[in-house]
Protein backbone atom coordinates (compact mmCIF):
# COMPACT_ATOMS: atom_id res chain seq x y z
CA UNK A 1 0.00 0.00 0.00
CA UNK A 2 1.81 3.22 -1.29
CA UNK A 3 1.12 6.36 0.78
CA UNK A 4 1.25 10.00 -0.32
CA UNK A 5 3.59 12.35 1.22
CA UNK A 6 2.35 15.42 2.80
CA UNK A 7 3.23 18.95 1.16
CA UNK A 8 5.34 19.75 4.50
CA UNK A 9 7.06 16.01 3.39
CA UNK A 10 7.89 17.18 0.03
CA UNK A 11 9.20 20.55 1.14
CA UNK A 12 11.38 19.17 3.38
CA UNK A 13 12.81 16.53 0.92
CA UNK A 14 13.26 19.09 -1.59
CA UNK A 15 15.42 21.57 1.00
CA UNK A 16 17.85 18.54 1.64
CA UNK A 17 18.21 17.69 -1.98
CA UNK A 18 19.32 21.30 -2.56
CA UNK A 19 21.51 21.75 0.32
CA UNK A 20 22.90 18.52 -0.84
CA UNK A 21 23.43 18.87 -4.35
CA UNK A 22 23.27 22.93 -5.28
CA UNK A 23 27.07 22.97 -4.50
CA UNK A 24 27.74 20.40 -6.55
CA UNK A 25 25.38 21.95 -9.41
CA UNK A 26 27.33 25.44 -8.82
CA UNK A 27 30.41 23.82 -8.93
CA UNK A 28 29.62 21.44 -12.67
CA UNK A 29 28.08 25.20 -14.02
CA UNK A 30 31.58 26.86 -13.05
CA UNK A 31 33.66 24.34 -14.49
CA UNK A 32 32.41 25.17 -17.72
CA UNK A 33 32.83 28.91 -17.38
CA UNK A 34 34.52 31.11 -20.21
CA UNK A 35 36.70 33.18 -17.59
CA UNK A 36 38.64 32.70 -14.03
CA UNK A 37 35.71 34.35 -11.97
CA UNK A 38 33.72 32.65 -9.53
CA UNK A 39 30.77 35.02 -9.42
CA UNK A 40 30.40 35.55 -12.86
CA UNK A 41 29.63 33.46 -15.77
CA UNK A 42 31.87 34.78 -19.11
CA UNK A 43 30.31 32.26 -21.44
CA UNK A 44 30.66 28.38 -21.82
CA UNK A 45 34.06 27.09 -22.68
CA UNK A 46 36.03 23.89 -22.25
CA UNK A 47 39.20 25.49 -21.28
CA UNK A 48 39.63 24.22 -17.86
CA UNK A 49 39.11 20.68 -19.13
CA UNK A 50 42.36 21.14 -21.64
CA UNK A 51 43.83 23.12 -18.90
CA UNK A 52 43.67 20.51 -16.40
CA UNK A 53 45.39 18.02 -18.94
CA UNK A 54 48.53 20.43 -19.25
CA UNK A 55 48.35 20.86 -15.61
CA UNK A 56 51.65 17.88 -14.53
CA UNK A 57 51.52 18.23 -10.53
CA UNK A 58 47.89 17.63 -10.79
CA UNK A 59 47.62 14.65 -13.21
CA UNK A 60 50.87 13.39 -11.03
CA UNK A 61 48.79 13.51 -7.51
CA UNK A 62 45.54 12.24 -9.17
CA UNK A 63 47.18 9.05 -10.63
CA UNK A 64 48.97 8.29 -6.65
CA UNK A 65 45.66 9.22 -5.38
CA UNK A 66 44.08 6.75 -7.67
CA UNK A 67 46.98 4.56 -7.36
CA UNK A 68 46.10 4.54 -3.55
CA UNK A 69 43.22 4.37 -3.72
CA UNK A 70 42.51 1.03 -5.77
CA UNK A 71 45.33 -0.44 -3.83
CA UNK A 72 43.44 0.07 0.10
CA UNK A 73 40.33 -0.97 -1.27
CA UNK A 74 41.40 -4.42 -2.83
CA UNK A 75 43.42 -5.10 0.12
CA UNK A 76 40.52 -3.87 2.47
CA UNK A 77 38.14 -5.43 0.64
CA UNK A 78 40.14 -8.97 0.48
CA UNK A 79 41.13 -8.67 4.50
CA UNK A 80 37.60 -7.41 5.62
CA UNK A 81 35.59 -10.70 4.04
CA UNK A 82 38.10 -13.04 5.94
CA UNK A 83 37.06 -10.92 9.07
CA UNK A 84 33.87 -10.91 8.51
CA UNK A 85 33.39 -14.51 7.69
CA UNK A 86 35.61 -15.39 10.37
CA UNK A 87 33.52 -13.23 12.55
CA UNK A 88 30.09 -14.77 10.95
CA UNK A 89 31.68 -18.32 12.34
CA UNK A 90 32.57 -17.39 16.54
CA UNK A 91 30.01 -18.86 18.28
CA UNK A 92 30.38 -16.47 21.57
CA UNK A 93 27.86 -13.70 21.45
CA UNK A 94 30.54 -12.23 23.82
CA UNK A 95 33.01 -12.58 21.56
CA UNK A 96 31.64 -11.24 18.36
CA UNK A 97 30.33 -8.47 20.16
CA UNK A 98 33.45 -7.38 21.67
CA UNK A 99 35.72 -7.91 18.14
CA UNK A 100 32.87 -5.64 16.02
CA UNK A 101 32.77 -3.34 18.98
CA UNK A 102 36.86 -3.26 18.55
CA UNK A 103 36.90 -3.17 14.90
CA UNK A 104 34.08 -0.16 14.86
CA UNK A 105 37.02 1.91 16.72
CA UNK A 106 38.61 3.39 13.15
CA UNK A 107 35.51 4.16 11.83
CA UNK A 108 33.97 5.95 15.90
CA UNK A 109 37.14 7.49 16.11
CA UNK A 110 38.16 11.76 14.42
CA UNK A 111 40.09 11.26 11.66
CA UNK A 112 42.27 13.49 13.28
CA UNK A 113 42.87 11.27 16.37
CA UNK A 114 43.42 8.26 13.94
CA UNK A 115 45.61 10.21 11.70
CA UNK A 116 47.76 11.53 14.74
CA UNK A 117 48.11 8.39 16.22
CA UNK A 118 48.87 6.37 13.09
CA UNK A 119 51.69 9.00 12.41
CA UNK A 120 53.32 8.23 16.14
CA UNK A 121 53.56 4.86 15.10
CA UNK A 122 55.09 5.19 12.07
CA UNK A 123 58.14 7.71 13.53
CA UNK A 124 58.09 5.04 16.64
CA UNK A 125 58.34 2.26 14.43
CA UNK A 126 60.99 3.96 12.25
CA UNK A 127 63.06 5.01 15.38
CA UNK A 128 63.54 1.62 16.85
CA UNK A 129 65.35 0.38 13.22
CA UNK A 130 67.09 3.56 12.73
CA UNK A 131 65.15 4.50 9.58
CA UNK A 132 63.75 8.73 9.36
CA UNK A 133 62.21 8.99 5.89
CA UNK A 134 59.58 6.25 6.48
CA UNK A 135 56.25 8.31 5.79
CA UNK A 136 54.91 7.94 2.10
CA UNK A 137 53.15 5.51 0.12
CA UNK A 138 53.63 2.81 2.66
CA UNK A 139 52.59 4.05 5.32
CA UNK A 140 49.45 5.69 3.85
CA UNK A 141 48.46 2.26 2.10
CA UNK A 142 48.70 0.96 5.84
CA UNK A 143 46.54 4.02 7.12
CA UNK A 144 43.65 3.78 4.90
CA UNK A 145 43.40 0.25 4.79
CA UNK A 146 42.90 0.58 8.86
CA UNK A 147 40.01 2.90 8.36
CA UNK A 148 38.99 0.95 4.94
CA UNK A 149 37.94 -2.59 6.90
CA UNK A 150 35.05 -2.04 9.32
CA UNK A 151 33.05 -0.59 6.23
CA UNK A 152 33.97 -3.72 4.84
CA UNK A 153 33.32 -6.06 7.40
CA UNK A 154 29.80 -4.32 7.82
CA UNK A 155 29.03 -4.49 4.30
CA UNK A 156 30.11 -8.51 3.86
CA UNK A 157 28.19 -9.50 7.26
CA UNK A 158 24.52 -8.55 6.99
CA UNK A 159 25.01 -10.67 3.53
CA UNK A 160 26.63 -14.13 5.67
CA UNK A 161 23.17 -13.85 8.16
CA UNK A 162 21.04 -13.71 5.13
CA UNK A 163 22.80 -16.34 3.28
CA UNK A 164 21.41 -20.20 4.30
CA UNK A 165 24.00 -21.62 6.36
CA UNK A 166 23.20 -25.04 5.51
CA UNK A 167 24.56 -24.09 1.59
CA UNK A 168 28.23 -24.60 1.98
CA UNK A 169 27.33 -28.13 4.38
CA UNK A 170 25.38 -29.61 0.88
CA UNK A 171 28.57 -28.74 -1.19
CA UNK A 172 31.07 -30.67 1.49
CA UNK A 173 28.70 -33.48 1.32
CA UNK A 174 28.72 -33.26 -1.93
CA UNK A 175 32.58 -33.57 -2.14
CA UNK A 176 33.68 -30.22 -1.96
CA UNK A 177 36.18 -28.95 0.39
CA UNK A 178 36.00 -25.83 2.86
CA UNK A 179 37.40 -24.25 0.27
CA UNK A 180 35.96 -25.35 -2.66
CA UNK A 181 32.73 -24.68 -0.31
CA UNK A 182 33.60 -21.10 0.39
CA UNK A 183 34.67 -19.25 -3.33
CA UNK A 184 31.79 -21.90 -5.06
CA UNK A 185 28.92 -21.01 -2.96
CA UNK A 186 29.61 -18.90 -0.16
CA UNK A 187 31.33 -16.13 -2.35
CA UNK A 188 29.02 -15.63 -5.11
CA UNK A 189 26.01 -15.41 -2.12
CA UNK A 190 27.85 -12.20 -0.38
CA UNK A 191 29.10 -10.68 -3.82
CA UNK A 192 26.94 -8.06 -3.40
CA UNK A 193 28.48 -7.08 0.06
CA UNK A 194 31.68 -7.72 -1.55
CA UNK A 195 31.37 -4.90 -3.97
CA UNK A 196 29.50 -2.32 -1.59
CA UNK A 197 32.30 -2.71 0.61
CA UNK A 198 34.82 -2.01 -2.36
CA UNK A 199 33.48 1.25 -3.75
CA UNK A 200 32.77 2.50 -0.50
CA UNK A 201 36.26 1.61 0.48
CA UNK A 202 37.47 3.09 -2.89
CA UNK A 203 35.46 6.48 -2.37
CA UNK A 204 36.29 6.68 1.00
CA UNK A 205 39.90 6.87 0.13
CA UNK A 206 39.52 8.66 -2.76
CA UNK A 207 38.94 11.81 -0.68
CA UNK A 208 40.15 11.28 2.87
CA UNK A 209 42.73 14.09 3.27
CA UNK A 210 43.25 14.35 7.01
CA UNK A 211 44.73 10.87 7.97
CA UNK A 212 46.83 11.41 4.43
CA UNK A 213 47.75 14.77 5.69
CA UNK A 214 49.56 13.32 8.87
CA UNK A 215 50.63 10.24 6.89
CA UNK A 216 52.29 11.29 3.79
CA UNK A 217 55.85 11.97 2.89
CA UNK A 218 57.55 14.17 0.83
CA UNK A 219 57.50 11.98 -2.78
CA UNK A 220 54.10 10.97 -2.75
CA UNK A 221 51.41 14.08 -2.78
CA UNK A 222 47.54 13.25 -3.43
CA UNK A 223 44.62 14.69 -4.88
CA UNK A 224 43.41 16.46 -1.78
CA UNK A 225 46.12 17.83 -0.16
CA UNK A 226 47.06 19.43 -3.43
CA UNK A 227 43.86 20.92 -3.69
CA UNK A 228 44.27 22.13 0.35
CA UNK A 229 47.86 23.71 -0.54
CA UNK A 230 46.14 25.81 -3.26
CA UNK A 231 43.87 27.09 -0.92
CA UNK A 232 46.12 29.01 0.84
CA UNK A 233 45.85 31.45 -2.85
CA UNK A 234 43.50 30.94 -4.70
CA UNK A 235 42.08 27.44 -6.38
CA UNK A 236 42.45 26.88 -10.11
CA UNK A 237 39.14 26.93 -12.25
CA UNK A 238 40.56 23.40 -13.34
CA UNK A 239 39.97 21.82 -10.36
CA UNK A 240 36.06 22.63 -10.39
CA UNK A 241 36.92 20.44 -14.14
CA UNK A 242 38.72 17.50 -12.20
CA UNK A 243 36.46 17.54 -9.67
CA UNK A 244 33.12 17.80 -12.01
CA UNK A 245 34.93 14.56 -13.76
CA UNK A 246 34.79 12.86 -10.50
CA UNK A 247 31.64 13.44 -9.45
CA UNK A 248 30.57 11.76 -12.82
CA UNK A 249 32.90 9.02 -12.48
CA UNK A 250 31.62 8.26 -9.18
CA UNK A 251 27.78 8.43 -10.03
CA UNK A 252 28.07 6.52 -12.74
CA UNK A 253 29.78 4.04 -10.64
CA UNK A 254 27.13 4.11 -7.99
CA UNK A 255 24.10 3.88 -11.04
CA UNK A 256 26.23 0.48 -12.25
CA UNK A 257 26.46 -0.67 -8.53
CA UNK A 258 22.78 -0.19 -8.05
CA UNK A 259 21.70 -1.83 -10.97
CA UNK A 260 23.98 -4.93 -10.41
CA UNK A 261 22.75 -5.32 -7.12
CA UNK A 262 18.38 -4.82 -8.63
CA UNK A 263 19.64 -7.81 -10.90
CA UNK A 264 21.40 -9.86 -8.66
CA UNK A 265 17.77 -9.69 -6.27
CA UNK A 266 15.95 -10.25 -9.31
CA UNK A 267 17.58 -13.89 -9.74
CA UNK A 268 17.58 -14.68 -6.26
CA UNK A 269 13.83 -13.99 -5.98
CA UNK A 270 12.90 -15.89 -9.57
CA UNK A 271 15.12 -18.97 -8.11
CA UNK A 272 13.06 -19.23 -5.07
CA UNK A 273 10.18 -18.34 -7.34
CA UNK A 274 10.79 -21.69 -8.97
CA UNK A 275 12.08 -23.17 -6.15
CA UNK A 276 8.49 -22.85 -4.43
CA UNK A 277 6.78 -24.23 -8.09
CA UNK A 278 8.97 -26.97 -7.81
Amino acid sequence: MKTKLSPASKLYIALILIFLYAPILVMIVFSFNGSNSTSVIHGFSTRWYLSLLHDEGTIKALGNTLLLAVTSSLCATVMGTAAAVGIDKFKSKWLKRTTMTVTNIPMMNPEIVTGISMMLLFVFAAGLVGKTDVLGFGTMLIAHITFNLPYVILSVLPKLRQMDPHLPEAAMDLGCTPLQAFFKVTLPSISTGIVSGLMMSFTLSLDDFVISYFTQGPSFETLPIRIFSMTKKRVKPDMYALSTLIFVTILLLLVLLNITQIRGERRERNKLGKGGAA
